[in-house]
Order: C-alpha cells, then sequence, then structure tokens
C-alpha cells in the first residue's frame, strides 16, 4: 500500500498538479486521493489503468514489478481461469480477481475478466472496465477487444444508438495475426496457429451464416435462408470427426456449437 501511495504522490509532484485535479480526473473526493498517498487505503482496481494513463506509465511502472516475471505470472492465471471460463463462470472470476490483488489494473487480467461477466446483470461494471482499458491500455489487441465487448453490451442492453460509434474505433483488418503465422512460420508454430485460425474461421462462418439467414427469414425469403441455415449445419457436422489438441483447446468446434445446433434444428423446421 505505502508503496503504491508514494508512487502517486511524487508522480503527482512530477507533474505539479494538486490532490484536487488529480481527484477531479478520476472522479473521486481529493480525501480518497490522500488516503492513498498516505497509504492509509488502495485506489480501486478499475481505477488503476486511469491513474497509470494520467501519469503516462505502464500500469507495471506504477507497481515497479519486473515486467518479464509479472507476464509469466500474468499468462497463468488468465490460462488457469480460461480452464473455468465456459464450465464454472465464477471461479474462473474469482481465481482473476485473486489475480489483481496481485497486480492491481493489469490490463490482461482485466481484459480476461470482462469474459466471465454477465452483460445483463453486470453491465455497470463491463462498460466502466471497457471505457477504462479503451482509454489507457497500450495493447491494441486488448483495446479493440475492449471496444467489440463494450459494443456487445450495449446491443445486449437495449443501447443500440451506441453500439455503431463503439464498433468504429475497431479498424478494419483483413487478415489476422494467426493467419500470418500458420502461413508464414514452420513446424509446430505453424500448425498451431492453423488449428486456432481454423477453430476461429469456423465459429465465425457459421454465426455469419446464421445472422444472414435470420435477415432473409425475416424479409420472407425463406429458401435463400434455409440454405443459409443447411450450409452453417453442414460445417458444424463436418467438425464432428475432428479432435482436440488439449494443449490449446477444451473442446471442438461441433462440441462447443451446441446451442447452435438446436437452434438451427428449430430455424430448419418452421
Amino acid at each position: 500500500m505505502i508503496k503504491l501511495g508514494e508512487k502517486i504522490k511524487s508522480l503527482r509532484k512530477q507533474k505539479n498538479i494538486s490532490q484536487e485535479v488529480f481527484a477531479g480526473y478520476l472522479g473521486v473526493s481529493f480525501q480518497a486521493v490522500s488516503k492513498w498517498e498516505n497509504g492509509n487505503t488502495m485506489p480501486d482496481v478499475a481505477l488503476i489503468p486511469a491513474i497509470a494513463s494520467f501519469f503516462g506509465v505502464s500500469t507495471d511502472e506504477l507497481f515497479d514489478f519486473n515486467l518479464l516475471e509479472m507476464e509469466k505470472q500474468v499468462d497463468a492465471i488468465c490460462h488457469e481461469a480460461y480452464n473455468y471460463r465456459f464450465t464454472d463462470t465464477e471461479k474462473s472470476e474469482r481465481i482473476l480477481r485473486e489475480g489483481l490483488q496481485r497486480f492491481p489494473g493489469n490490463d490482461i487480467i482485466l481484459n480476461n475478466l470482462l469474459y466471465t461477466l454477465n452483460y445483463q446483470t453486470r453491465a455497470d461494471e463491463i462498460i466502466t472496465l471497457c471505457k477504462t482499458l479503451i482509454e489507457s491500455t497500450k495493447d491494441d489487441s486488448v483495446k479493440y477487444d475492449a471496444c467489440r465487448i463494450l459494443a456487445s453490451c450495449y446491443k445486449e442492453n437495449g443501447q443500440d444508438a451506441l453500439v455503431k460509434p463503439t464498433l468504429e474505433m475497431i479498424p478494419e483488418i483483413y487478415f489476422s495475426k494467426l493467419e500470418l503465422m500458420a502461413s508464414l512460420l514452420d513446424g509446430e508454430e505453424s500448425y498451431e496457429a492453423a488449428q486456432k485460425q481454423k477453430n476461429v474461421s469456423a465459429e465465425d462462418l457459421i454465426d455469419m451464416l446464421m445472422i444472414a439467414g435470420k435477415y432473409l427469414k425475416k424479409n420472407g425469403e425463406d429458401e435463400k435462408a434455409a440454405s443459409q441455415f443447411r450450409i452453417a449445419q453442414r460445417i458444424i457436422d463436418a467438425f464432428e470427426e475432428d479432435f482436440i489438441e488439449t494443449k490449446w483447446f477444451d473442446a471442438t468446434v461441433y462440441e462447443y456449437t451446441i446451442e447452435q445446433r438446436k437452434e438451427l434444428k428449430q430455424l430448419l423446421t418452421k
């Protein structure tokens, strides 16, 4: 506590600003800032990226972490949490929050935490975290993922007018890093990238076919809609023969598209 408080105080004095001005930027009272600097309390986790951004430093610098060692530990925390993301969301969230106690404000952990929060019951927290990451992170992958999650949260909660402006913050990219790694690297690195991109591409294609089909169905073009649904169904069925590379996945495309299979069955029988 004392170390962080002293760091905040030192950075504030270097900027030559008062506690009141700093507090105003963060939307807290100057008494709160005073307590941080005196080592009596810690800033809320969600404020850490904003504090680092205000002073123009990384969250790692703010806490004087050993970067390489921190990255290893953060990766381990996120990997453990991912193992429970789909089977025990509460446990996944708990692992990440414990990680944030060790590494407050870490962008990667916060980004992973967003995947454990329900869009409807935790919307306020999701929106706050996304906006904080978009404004403060220096990692583009985190920033644009936060934009995507924020837009999805707005859509889920009926704030449609905010969806498009949020999505427009994401640049249009016609290739992915995984595609390039699969094509340009060799050996296991190429194979790993190909396996990961294969699953991402399959899931995206299934989603796009279902979206296109639903649009066509809504507009009375039932045969065209059915063609999209049948293609999606055939893609899913093709992955029934796939296998799991347990180093990177805990399920195949066929196994984690159970809900889409149920929905497609209903759509094709209507």
